[in-house]
């Protein structure tokens, strides 16, 4: 029984090719297939597609040459794509259980809006045929996803839209390196005044924040790790091991502290990919000691860091200070702010979206003198917005998310598909964006969100749909 219930928690029993076929809510899909085949333009639509997802990873951390209006528009454009190849497709396919999972969230998003107390910032009324901010960021998001898991799901443009993002990222690396070693004008007061590292530079690069070039950097670094298993040949190797380098010496360099914890997490999901993949190769002595090893290795290097480093040691330490840093004490009085909000509308919150969050807050806030933009963590500002209803489709997602990534992983190390590698950077991505999420939310910012919905749609486009149940029974019994 607990299996089962487990099976169907994660959707694993879930046979949506089948349900795709017969559904009304995918009947429309293919509806002008036969204008497809005549069109010379959605020939190349998967082509097209890609160029438009490439330059939206391009222009996100730009955020002085590219406004947030203009991200937004090249979204919309991304948006209408997708409906476009999806209507003229030539049948139902790509959708996962993480799609699902997605329509869900959006879904508890819009009823949250609808029943939120500030009306005119949520879903808007009758004579309004438009969503409201906050939604209709999240519809573009989300619409993004659906276009890039698409996309992905071709090893050629999967290897094409994630490498031109890491020469991105190594681009914004080098310049957030350039920051710190030659100095930057810090644009808010990042670090305690009365702190040792008070006069030292926390590189931001061209995001204007360092902990969200530190959110930026995660993904970059582990799919800069797979780039060194995918990549053939000795130069583009040596490229890829140049990229983990430099990203991340640049996350160190912005000394958020959030960032670096989420570094490590990062690291030990893509650590335990790697094992997983050669572990059939290794000697039975390697496969026991190897991570025991590693863990050790990690921890003894650690500690060398914390001896050495002032920046790592006072950043460190200063996460037990409690109210002692300046960081931490706005964080722990907006956190209060936030939980008396949530203790007022628990269930659906106050309404999806930043505008909304900034109108209610400030009847709660502690400090009348410092008001706040988010909760400072992602969950919190969850249930804020959306309530525990909202949480519980958050982590369902996630749950989901990982099981069906975990999945591929055995048929693509059998079959010694090297882009196992990638989806194990998907992985280990989104798991460090996710452990950041606890104390920043960094999330709400473009580039950041954008690089989550990649990190989602890098993973379900490993998906491969498989008879379970009643559907492999009645399979096996017609052969």
């Amino acid at each position: 029984p607990m299996n089962s219930l487990w099976q169907k928690l994660t959707l694993m029993d879930v046979s949506l090719p089948q349900w795709q076929l017969h559904s009304y809510l995918t009947g429309w899909v293919g509806a002008v297939q036969e204008w497809r085949v005549s069109s010379w333009i959605l020939q190349w639509g998967e082509s097209i597609g890609a160029l438009i997802a490439v330059a939206i990873l391009g222009m996100s951390p730009f955020t002085k040459t590219f406004s947030t209006e203009f991200l937004a528009f090249a979204l919309t454009i991304s948006a209408a794509f997708w409906l476009l190849l999806t209507v003229s497709d030539n049948g139902p396919r790509g959708f996962t259980p993480i799609h699902l999972t997605v329509i869900v969230f959006f879904a508890v998003a819009v009823l949250a809006s609808a029943f939120a107390p500030e009306k005119s910032l949520g879903l808007p009324g009758l004579k309004m045929l438009a969503f409201s901010d906050g939604i209709s960021k999240l519809l573009l998001y989300v619409l993004f996803f659906a276009l890039l898991a698409r996309l992905l799901r071709s090893p050629r443009l999967r290897s094409w839209i994630l490498g031109i993002y890491l020469h991105i990222a190594l681009f914004v690396s080098a310049f957030g390196i350039q920051q710190s070693i030659y100095g930057a004008r810090a644009l808010a007061t990042w670090v305690d005044p009365e702190s040792p590292l008070a006069k030292t530079t926390r590189a931001y690069s061209y995001l204007g924040n360092p902990n969200v070039l530190a959110g930026y950097l995660l993904p970059a670094i582990a799919l800069s790790i797979a780039a060194v298993f995918i990549w053939s040949g000795k130069l583009p190797k040596i490229l890829a091991v140049f990229m983990v380098l430099v990203n991340s010496w640049c996350m160190y360099a912005t000394q958020s502290r959030g960032g670096w914890l989420a570094f490590f997490a990062m690291l030990i999901v893509a650590g335990i990919g790697i094992y997983y993949w050669y572990r059939p190769r290794l000697s039975p002595f390697w496969r026991i000691w190897i991570l025991p090893i590693a863990i050790g290795t990690a921890l003894i290097l650690g500690g060398i860091a914390l001896v050495v480093s002032p920046v790592v040691r006072e950043r460190l330490f200063s996460i037990f200070t409690d109210r002692g840093d300046s960081s931490n004490n706005f964080r722990i009085n907006v956190w209060a702010a936030a939980d008396e909000m949530i203790k007022k509308r628990p269930i659906l919150g106050i309404g999806y979206g930043d505008r909304v969050f900034k109108k209610v807050y400030p009847l709660y806030q502690i400090n009348p003198k410092y008001s706040a933009l988010s909760t400072y963590s992602i969950y919190r500002e969850t249930v804020v917005e959306t309530g525990f209803l909202g949480l519980a489709t958050l982590l369902w997602m996630m749950l989901v998310a990982a099981v069906q990534g975990i999945v591929p992983l055995s048929r693509l190390r059998v079959s010694h598909d090297t882009h196992y590698f990638w989806l194990v950077g998907g992985l280990a991505g989104a798991v460090g964006l996710a452990v950041q999420g606890f104390s920043d939310t960094v999330w709400y910012r473009p580039v950041i969100n954008i690089l989550w919905w990649l990190m989602m749609a890098t993973i379900a486009s490993f998906y491969y749909p498989t008879l379970t149940g009643s559907n492999a029974e009645e399979q096996k019994g017609s052969s």
